[in-house]
């Protein structure tokens, strides 16, 4: 057996690592900032059509909504720049809304408006 193997097979029998660990706090939607509930979309802030390789981990209702406000164009100029984004003034009345929602609250989003 390689060492990479007995380290995998040593890892999945080392239940007692799990107990010792601290939980750190819940990883956090990349937008809201609220912590992520069980559905987490990775997101490319810049659109994989306009070279974005990165992803970031989002809320889906946050994925939807920046999607209704932004089109693949303005985010590519944004270059994944999240405080851009924030500026904008339907991602702020966002912001406000669903800041006390729950991790996994999710509703309806308007159609993307037209240009």
């Amino acid at each position: 057996m390689a060492k990479r193997d007995r380290r995998r097979a040593e890892a999945d029998f080392d239940l007692d690592s799990d107990d010792e660990r601290e939980a750190g706090p819940p990883p956090a939607c990349w937008l809201c900032l609220r912590p992520l509930g069980e559905k987490v979309d990775q997101y490319h802030p810049v659109p994989k059509s306009k070279g974005g390789r990165a992803t970031v981990p989002l809320h889906p209702i946050c994925r939807r909504t920046i999607e209704t406000v932004f089109t693949n164009a303005e985010l590519a100029r944004t270059a994944g720049n999240r405080d851009t984004l924030i500026d904008h003034p339907e991602i702020v009345r966002f912001l406000g809304w669903v800041a006390e929602k729950a991790p996994d609250f999710d509703a309806p989003t308007a159609p993307r408006r037209k240009r």
